[in-house]
């Protein structure tokens, strides 16, 4: 199979940054040019990682060809001028038949631009399936433009990653005799224990800035505010059971969660410095200036290869329970994916095309070749279970990494379906119960809101409300965290200020644009 690759210059979409049927060949089989039975070519883009570069003898890409009868003209772009390049040729017309890890903007969709791939059901069987048997129509839902109707087709996870949240030194609480936290009162008896016996320690730090702290730990108070918001919105939240957006940075709620994180201030379990580069977090957990903060479990192996200290030992821990439930980071259960231009459906084969696409990526077979790779190659069926081959699970780059640099196993750009226990094959048995014990926490990791559907003039009214709501919110929250500001005496202020600048206005957008 001869497999193509080219920079491309100009595009015309923009990037989303971020069942069983069986293979019938005589349908797929055809090539644009001259008719005659074949593979399907089209072109389709590629956003190229620096740290996993593209290489076109991938095994994933190789075989997955094989498996839709494709011939694929890859057209790789570097991941960093990716959106920039899709954006030079936005209405030429010229570009790639198809687009991957890429969200159909929603006003150029609904103007003709790209296909309507919900017109479409019958020849996507696979992702129907994925859709039906994993009950995400509801999310489906949520990123359906205003006519209703879906311009492209997503990435899918069956559950929610539970790839970050409290780490914390595990070694400690053996030590002193206490069990993991489940709540946040827990959490602040260990951080006291070990203030007490470390004086000049802050206990609790914060990886990059305040807003890594903010979205792990905010949902079990009920709100998620600041820069990485679920709603997008800096200062509203989403209330699950009512449906519909409130006042969050205003609210009882995110007045409870200040009270919690001022006193922990207070009392010196906070690290004032609230913002640390990557090495800086993991110098202060290494060497015990502090022993718990909010992060990614792949941290973890950084921090104890860092420290001296003897027996030191970090795990990552469930989120605790909160006045609002034990709730982590919101995450979507659909992704960026497969975006196909209007002018594609004016190909001959395009029904064909579509068809291929569905099975390359939605299939049962390409679901485990993209993730595990190839039966006798990557990995062995024992008793029915996939086991990777020694090769790769003794492989000094981890196992997961492995499997991406050499067959292209694994990337977000390719790989459109996620199944949780799959992926927990390639990591380590501690972070697999982990995942289980989470995933079995009723609710423990909520959707994103949809985000409302607004026209022109809403989506620039909105934008003029956010910015100077966001930096009153910014400049109140760090002076009542640090005591500049009492939430007893200071709080009916801070709500007139926020009210001043128009956080009822931007609610009364959100609601009545809701989906």
């Amino acid at each position: 199979m001869k497999e193509k690759m080219r920079f491309l210059l100009g595009l015309v979409v923009l990037l989303f940054v971020s069942g069983c049927s069986s293979r019938n060949d005589n349908d797929l089989a055809t090539t644009v040019e001259d008719g005659q039975k074949g593979p399907v070519q089209f072109s389709m883009t590629y956003s190229d990682n620096p740290s996993l570069p593209f290489k076109d003898n991938w095994l994933a890409i190789q075989k997955a060809e094989e498996l839709a009868n494709t011939d694929v003209e890859w057209l790789v772009i570097p991941s960093t001028t990716y959106a920039e390049k899709i954006n030079l040729d936005y209405n030429s017309g010229k570009g790639a038949d198809v687009y991957l890890f890429s969200r159909a903007p929603e006003a150029l969709a609904m103007n003709g631009m790209f296909v309507a791939i919900s017109d479409y059901p019958e020849w996507t069987p696979n992702f129907n399936k994925l859709v039906e048997d994993w009950n995400l129509k509801s999310d489906i839902k949520s990123v359906t433009a205003k006519d209703g109707k879906l311009y492209f087709l997503p990435s899918l996870y069956d559950k929610p990653f539970y790839d970050g949240g409290l780490l914390l030194r595990d070694d400690l609480l053996e030590k002193y005799g206490m069990s993991a936290p489940e709540t946040f009162d827990d959490l602040y008896q260990f951080l006291k224990r070990y203030k007490i016996e470390n004086p000049s320690s802050y206990p609790l730090t914060v990886l990059v800035e305040p807003r890594v702290h903010y979205r792990f730990s905010m949902p079990s108070f009920g709100i998620s505010l600041g820069k990485n918001a679920a709603t997008g919105s800096y200062v509203l939240s989403w209330d699950y059971e009512k449906e519909e957006y409130f006042s969050g940075a205003t609210s009882e709620e995110f007045k409870s969660y200040l009270t919690f994180m001022a006193k922990l201030y207070s009392e010196g379990l906070l690290d004032p410095e609230m913002i640390n580069k990557g090495d800086v977090f993991t110098t202060k957990l290494a060497t015990g200036a502090a022993i718990a903060s909010y992060g990614y479990y792949d941290q973890i192996g950084g921090i104890e290869g860092n420290s001296e200290i003897e027996g030191l030992s970090f795990n990552l821990f469930p989120p605790l329970k909160g006045p609002a439930g034990a709730h982590s980071q919101e995450k979507s259960k659909v992704a960026g994916g497969i975006v196909i231009p209007s002018y594609t459906a004016k190909r001959p084969d395009f029904e064909k095309l579509v068809r291929a696409l569905d099975t390359m990526f939605y299939s049962p077979e390409a679901i485990e070749l993209w993730s595990a790779g190839v039966e006798g190659v990557t990995f062995d069926r024992v008793d029915g279970n996939i086991v990777f081959k020694d090769t790769y699970t003794n492989a000094p780059e981890g196992l997961y990494k492995k499997l991406q640099t050499e067959h292209g196993l694994g990337t977000i750009v390719t790989q459109l379906v996620w199944i949780n226990a799959n992926e927990m094959l390639k990591y380590d048995k501690n972070y697999a119960e982990i995942n289980s014990i989470v995933a079995s926490m009723p609710n423990s990791i909520r959707s994103i809101p949809a985000s409302p559907i607004f026209g022109e003039f809403e989506q620039e009214e909105a934008s003029l409300l956010m910015r100077p709501l966001a930096d009153t919110w910014e400049v109140w929250t760090n002076n009542f965290i640090v005591g500049k500001k009492s939430i007893d005496d200071d709080w009916n202020d801070y709500v007139k200020e926020m009210e001043s600048k128009g956080i009822n206005k931007l609610l009364n957008l959100y609601n009545e644009n809701r989906r």
